[in-house]
């Protein structure tokens, strides 16, 4: 495009082409697993181990989001997705959280998919910038959460 100032494009960043490889084995290590209890005990796991490698800001918000999201909304099933905590419905993603560390961003993210039923009118905000977890944000994470399912 001439006159845009646009660089060319340089492919997948290195964080980006690290989720994807997550990605990868995240769906490997679900297809080796054996009963749905197992698999969904397993993945409860995983969402916390990932969580325990955080650095201490993203840990301590990815704790509280987990407890607040798996509380609000027990038929989430928690698991990994593209290496970050997410919580699906049937097997489909609703909801997860992007450490802020993972993409060397200023602030975490909770995110929702196009799962969540989330709509309110023609534009509604699908993701959500965190940088504390405060008892007024659990609370708002608690009414979304519950919106997105409902």
């Amino acid at each position: 495009m001439a006159g845009t100032g646009s660089t060319a494009y340089e492919g997948f960043t290195a964080e980006e082409r690290a989720a994807m490889r997550d990605h990868a084995r995240e769906l490997k290590k679900a297809a080796r697993r054996g009963s749905r209890a197992d698999k969904a005990a397993q993945a409860e796991q995983d969402v916390l181990a990932k969580i325990a490698e955080m650095g201490e800001s993203d840990r301590i918000m990815a704790e509280r989001v987990h407890a607040v999201v798996t509380a609000s909304a027990p038929v989430l099933a928690p698991r990994l997705w593209y290496g970050m905590p997410a919580y699906a419905l049937d097997g489909k993603v609703v909801c997860f959280f992007q450490s802020a560390e993972k993409f060397k961003a200023r602030y975490a993210t909770l995110g929702f998919s196009d799962q969540a039923k989330l709509d309110d009118g023609p534009m509604w905000a699908a993701g959500f910038a965190l940088t504390e977890v405060t008892p007024e944000v659990e609370a708002r994470i608690a009414d979304l959460v519950k919106r997105a399912v409902h």
